[in-house]
Order: structure tokens, then sequence, then C-alpha cells
């Protein structure tokens, strides 16, 4: 009976590898056909699907955040699964080479699970040598595959931890959600360029580490900021909003370090499109109409901006959007996160300032109006 040990070691062949390139190999597997792969879009698919169907924003973005972490232990036992069913198929094909009684598929699986775990129950042993040798290639390949998962965990959450560091300091220098309005009119008055450059410095190397972190590891892009008006992915285009405006439109000692932090911020948009297959689309909203763009560039000269006017400037910035935005739309689509305006359209509380308890005022930038958004509520 050799067509089940043929399937069984192909089943273990294809879960090691796949296991290898998610774990191990730190770069993009361009194959399209992967386990990984079908497993995340055969869950993360009807999981948005049920958080579409949940009215209360709050309640949806709770939902969504669960699906990162727990997608990541089912991946794991879907792995181990899948490992003892092939062994167990091995076993099934060894077993007949002997002279003893041909045991029952599901006793060779209760077997080969026993074995991967190395439990050492021993009522259930193998009886051919082809049997005992599977039985020690299986406990030590669990005994190894339990020690990798054990030390994949931390380096998730490592990088997880690393990403939401800005994204919290983006806080109070960009608001709740961040925007580049804000960014930008609170970098304004003695020091503020030198402090908006060392910023953008900062999110260039911040963009290359997300890019690093999360082609390697892709499933750290399911994970969930902690505030909902929050996300990795609305602090890149923020800060990509805020590069590209500058570029466009400013001209000071900003402007040499706002294309590097542009060049940066769009080559990771550019990569993990790629990388979750999300591919560039427009949307029918703009995110920057005329109106809203005659907003901003108001409110930044009353904040001190020098700002390029006419239809070049407004040109640039336009072919400037078109350069990343149609990537941000495909991975926004994708994870179900939402973008932030480049402007807010009345003024929202920094997460800072507020609590379960109440909320502080004074320190917002031009507070003209009443604050109603509030994510601690």
């Amino acid at each position: 009976m050799i067509l089940p040990a043929i399937v069984g070691l192909l089943i273990v062949t294809v879960v090691l590898w796949d296991a290898f390139e998610t774990i191990i190999l730190p770069r993009r597997v361009a194959r399209w056909f992967r386990l990984t792969r079908m497993f995340y879009l055969s869950t993360w698919i009807p999981w948005k699907g049920l958080a579409r169907k949940i009215h209360s924003p709050r309640i949806r973005e709770s939902f969504i955040s669960y699906f990162g972490p727990l997608s990541l232990l089912c991946l794991f036992v879907v792995w181990a699964a899948a490992l003892i069913f092939g062994f167990a198929f091995m076993y099934y094909s060894a077993a007949a080479q002997g002279d003893a009684t041909q045991p029952s598929f599901s006793t060779l699986l209760y077997m080969s699970g026993t074995t991967f775990f190395t439990l050492g129950l021993g009522d259930v042993v193998p009886h051919t040598a082809g049997e005992r040798r599977l039985a020690v290639f299986e406990g030590g390949l669990g005994f190894g595959f339990l020690a990798l998962v054990i030390s994949y965990l931390p380096v998730i959450y490592q990088a997880f931890s690393r990403r939401e560091v800005n994204i919290v300091l983006l806080d109070a220098r960009a608001g709740s959600p961040p925007t580049a309005a804000e960014l930008l009119r609170r970098h304004t008055g003695p020091g503020g360029i030198d402090a908006l450059q060392r910023l953008l410095r900062d999110w260039e190397r911040w963009s290359a580490e997300l890019l690093e972190s999360h082609i390697s590891y892709p499933v750290v892009s399911y994970f969930r900021s902690q505030h909902s008006n929050e996300s990795w992915l609305g602090a890149l285009t923020a800060i990509l909003d805020t590069s590209a405006f500058l570029i466009a439109s400013v001209d000071n000692a900003c402007s040499r370090q706002a294309r590097l932090t542009f060049a940066m911020c769009r080559h990771t948009v550019v990569d993990l499109a790629q990388v979750f297959y999300a591919t560039p689309r427009e949307t029918t909203i703009d995110r920057l109409p005329t109106s809203e763009l005659k907003r901003l560039r108001s409110s930044l000269t009353e904040s001190g901006y020098s700002l390029l006017e006419g239809a070049e400037a407004d040109d640039k910035l336009i072919k400037l959007r078109g350069m990343y935005e149609p990537y941000i739309n495909a991975l926004a689509s994708y994870l179900y996160v939402d973008l932030p305006p480049w402007i807010l359209a009345k003024e929202a509380a920094d997460n800072w300032k507020t609590s379960a308890w109440g909320r502080i005022s004074g320190f917002a930038a031009t507070p003209k109006e009443e604050v109603t958004v509030d994510d601690h509520l």
C-alpha cells in the first residue's frame, strides 16, 4: 500500500515547507498557492463579512481585533492537525508491510497524535520497523514544532509592540485620528519645523521597519491598535499625506526629508499591497476635494505657513497622491480599515486627553469647535 505513504509524505512536506516560509524565511513568498494564504483567505473573508453586519463601530472594531491573535493560534492547530494526519497515512502504509493484523486508520491517527505531542501513553505502539522509524521521526518533529511555535509568538508580539510605539506617539503630534492638517498645524512656531523634520526622519525609519516586519510576518498586519481611531495604515496614510503636501506646497527645510520619507512610505504600501494581492484601486470618494483643499490651505496659512499657490502646486499634489492612494485604498479595503481624512470636519479629542471618567481641555492647537468625538466613550 504505497499510495497512503505518498499522500502522507506529501501532506507532511507541504506543511513543513509552509511553516518554514511563514516562520523562518525572512522575505516575501511570491508563490500564489500556499497553505497559510489559503487559510487566511478562507477565514478572513468570512470574518470580515460578519463584521460588516455589526452596526456599532466600537463593537465591530473589537470583533475584528480578535482575528489576528485568534487566527495565529488556529493556524498552529491546522498545521499540527495536518502533520498528525500525514503521519497517520504513513503509519497505515507501514503497518500493512508487517504480519500483524492491520490496525484501523482511527487507531493509527490516535497513535500519531500521541507521538506528535510526545505523550508516551503506550496503549498503542508501533509493530513494524517502518512504524518505529516513523514514530521516532514524528516524536522529534513534534517536539521541534512545538518549540518553534513557542519561540514564534514572542517575535510576533515584539513586532506588534515596536509598530505601535510610534503610532501612540503620533497622538499628541497629529491628533486622533492622525491627519496631515493637524500634524502640520501642530508643528508651527519656534522649533516647529525642526521638530517636524525629526518626526519625518523617525517615520522614514519606522516605515522601513514596518516593511521588514510585515513582509516577514504578514499576520501582524491583522493586529489592531489599542484605539479604534488609530491604525498602522491610518498613521502611514497621514505621514504620506503630510509628505506629499510638503513636497508640493511648502518650500522649507523639511522638503528634502519629506521626499525621503515619502519614498520610503510609498515603498512600504506598494510592497504590502503586493503581499496581500490587493490590486491598486481608485475610489469614488475623493479624500481631498477642492473645497477641502481650500480649507486645508486656509488653516495652514493661518497657522503661519507660506504656501506655494497655483495650478502647478495643485497638479503636483495630484500626481503625488496618485502614487500612493490607490495602494492604501486597496489595503484599507482588504484589511477593513478606515483611512483618516486630510483635515477633520470637526475637532476631535486626542486620546491622551480623554478617559472613561472625563476629558481635559486647554491643550488643543486651536480649539474652535466643541469636541464631539471621543474614543474612550
